[in-house]
C-alpha cells in the first residue's frame, strides 16, 4: 500500500477493518501502512478500546469478543460529542403527540437528554429506569416504564414480562441502539436484550437506529433484527463497503449531523 497520512476517522475505520480480517494487529505495522506515528495509532486504539470496539494488547490490539462490551455507564462517557450530535438529529424525527419507544443504552440516554429539552406532548415507553428518570424532568412527557428483571450492568429490565408489556403498545417511532451493525443486521451481546429489541421494533411504525461508526461491522453474539427492520440509521460517519451496500439494498435512510453530512452539489 502507498504510504499516506490519514484522517482520524479513516484511520480508526481502517483499524477495525484490519481486525475483522486478521483478528490481531500490531501498532508498528499499522503506523507504517497508514503513514503516521506509533503514538498516533496508540491514541486511536485507546479511543477504540474505550468505546468497546477493540481489546488492547501489548504492542497492538485484538478484535472484541462477541459477548463483551463495557457497561452502559462507561459507554455513556465515550464519544460524547458525536453521540450528542446524533441525538440532536434524532429528536427532529419526533413530533408533538407522538408515542415513542426508547430502548436502553448509552446512546439512548443521550437521546433522552435531548428530548427533555425539546420534547413536547410525547408519550415514551422504555425498559430503562435511567431513561425514564431522565425523561421525567420534562412534565409534558408521559413516561411508561416496562416491568421485568433488572440488569444493572445494562441499565434495563429484561425478560418475558418486558416483552409481553411492550406488545400492548403501538408507537409512531422506535429508537434503538446496538452492540454492532453488520450486513446481517443489528447485533447484541446479550440474547435478552436482542429479544427486547425485536419486540420494540415490531411495535413501531417507523424504526430508527442510533449507532456511531465504531459499531460498524461489529458482530456480537445475537442478531437482534435485520436491516430491513430499520427505516433510518442516524450515525456520525457514512458506512462503507459491504455494510453500505446492505443498507442501501434494505432501503435504510442514512442521517448525519449537519456538520458531518456531505454537501450536495448544486
Amino acid at each position: 500500500m502507498r504510504r499516506r497520512t490519514t484522517k482520524k476517522t479513516d484511520r480508526q475505520q481502517r483499524i477495525l477493518q484490519e481486525l475483522r480480517a486478521n483478528t490481531a494487529i500490531r501498532i508498528s505495522e499499522l503506523a507504517k501502512e497508514l503513514g503516521v506515528s506509533g503514538e498516533t495509532i496508540r491514541r486511536d486504539l485507546a479511543e477504540l478500546g474505550e468505546a468497546g470496539a477493540v481489546n488492547r494488547t501489548y504492542g497492538g490490539a485484538v478484535a472484541r469478543p462477541f459477548g463483551a462490551e463495557p457497561n452502559w455507564n462507561e459507554r455513556h462517557n465515550l464519544m460524547r460529542e458525536e453521540r450528542q450530535q446524533m441525538a440532536k438529529v434524532a429528536v427532529g424525527l419526533a413530533s408533538p403527540g407522538d408515542v415513542l419507544m426508547l430502548e436502553s443504552g448509552s446512546t439512548m440516554l443521550h437521546l433522552a437528554q435531548q428530548l427533555v429539552v425539546t420534547g413536547k406532548d410525547l408519550t415514551v415507553v422504555t425498559p430503562s429506569p435511567n431513561i425514564a428518570i431522565a425523561l421525567a424532568q420534562n412534565p409534558s412527557i408521559t413516561v411508561i416504564l416496562c416491568p421485568g428483571t433488572l440488569n444493572a450492568r445494562e441499565g434495563t429490565v429484561l425478560g418475558p414480562e418486558t416483552v409481553a408489556f411492550l406488545e400492548q403498545f403501538n408507537a409512531n417511532l422506535a429508537f434503538v441502539g446496538s452492540s454492532g451493525i453488520t450486513a446481517d443486521g443489528l447485533n447484541e451481546t446479550l440474547t435478552g436484550m436482542a429479544i427486547v429489541k425485536r419486540a420494540i421494533l415490531a411495535r413501531a411504525r417507523r424504526r430508527v437506529a442510533l449507532l456511531d461508526h465504531t459499531k460498524f461491522d461489529q458482530p456480537s453474539l445475537a442478531v437482534a433484527g435485520a436491516l430491513r427492520d430499520l427505516n433510518v440509521l442516524v450515525t456520525d460517519q457514512m458506512p462503507q463497503g459491504d455494510l453500505a451496500a446492505a443498507l442501501n439494498r434494505a432501503g435504510v435512510q442514512i442521517m448525519l449531523p449537519p456538520a458531518i453530512a456531505p454537501v450536495q452539489a448544486a
